[in-house]
């Protein structure tokens, strides 16, 4: 457990540094307002689970964690950009986010949707300057931007806010693209920066599949019966706003059994890789059993 953590930490350390730099790089100029705005939403905390995930399964398929740090970052630009936007009156209306005001509490609804738009460019910006060969850097970028639009989180959202998810498999598929899209990207996303095997490539997207929907159920679980002080969000949200989650499509105790069922599916996706996936076995048990 020891090592788990540390190796945890150490992952998350490089992804701070780097988001750190990336952001430095910004003009402080008449551009100021919005910078502040995006540094306050991207080095405001958080997992970085994504960001993790792109590390490891670019260490799982052989490859160098400098090279997918780039696609890391980016990532976790991509995911912060998300979470804005969310938060946002016309989304989901959330005045809280990570323990502290929503961007656009803080900042303003125009700077927040701005700089929801600046890190979302800027992800790809940094997705190109990977120092990757070029045609690996393409591919990159394609998952990217797959993950981040109409088929992926952009549909999901718009699936989400007319609340479309009416029964199980519509909500599976909007939860597949809101949520999943990017976890499934950032698992290929490692591979990609390793030049990882097709085989490997498809075991990272079935992977982030079963773990991406695993993740989102114990989601609507939490924010059923969670605390809003280790959340850092508000509890109860999706049922005030009326939203089908699978708390009510399922009873709380079912909703947990499919998400379990879905754990260790995604578990089973990684066993091929032999020990070197015990980091990243223990990280989705982990992630299958948060309180926040």
């Amino acid at each position: 457990m020891t090592d788990f953590k540390n190796q945890l930490e150490a992952d998350r350390v490089m992804i701070e540094g780097e988001l750190s730099q990336r952001m430095d790089q910004l003009s402080d100029g008449l551009q100021k307002p919005v910078v502040d705005a995006m540094k306050y939403s991207l080095l405001g905390g958080g997992k970085r689970i994504r960001g993790v995930l792109v590390l490891e399964f670019c260490r799982l398929c052989g490859g160098s964690l400098s090279d997918a740090l780039p696609l890391a970052a980016a990532v976790e630009m991509v995911h912060a950009y998300s979470l804005i936007h969310d938060d946002l009156p016309c989304m989901d209306d959330d005045d809280l986010r990570r323990g502290k005001p929503s961007c656009h509490i803080a900042f303003g609804e125009d700077i927040a949707l701005l700089a929801g738009d600046g890190l979302l460019t800027y992800a790809f910006e940094t997705a190109a300057s990977s120092s990757l060969e070029p045609g690996l850097v393409l591919q990159a970028i394609q998952q990217l931007a797959v993950a981040s639009g109409t088929f992926g989180m952009i549909g999901g959202q718009v699936l989400d806010i007319k609340n479309m998810a009416e029964n199980l498999d519509t909500l599976r598929s909007m939860c597949q693209m809101k949520t999943g899209a990017l976890i499934r990207a950032s698992a290929k996303l490692g591979c990609i920066a390793a030049g990882g095997d097709p085989a490997e490539l498809e075991r990272a997207d079935l992977y982030g599949q079963k773990m991406g929907l695993a993740f989102q159920i114990t989601d609507d679980i939490l924010d059923l019966v969670g605390d809003t002080a280790l959340l850092g969000k508000p509890v109860g949200s999706d049922q005030q706003q009326g939203k089908t989650t699978f708390t009510t499509l399922l009873p709380v105790e079912a909703a947990q059994v499919l998400a379990d069922e879905l754990l260790e599916e995604s578990i089973g996706m990684l066993e091929p890789f032999g020990d070197a996936a015990a980091f990243l076995i223990a990280l989705t048990r982990q992630l299958a059993g948060r309180r926040n």
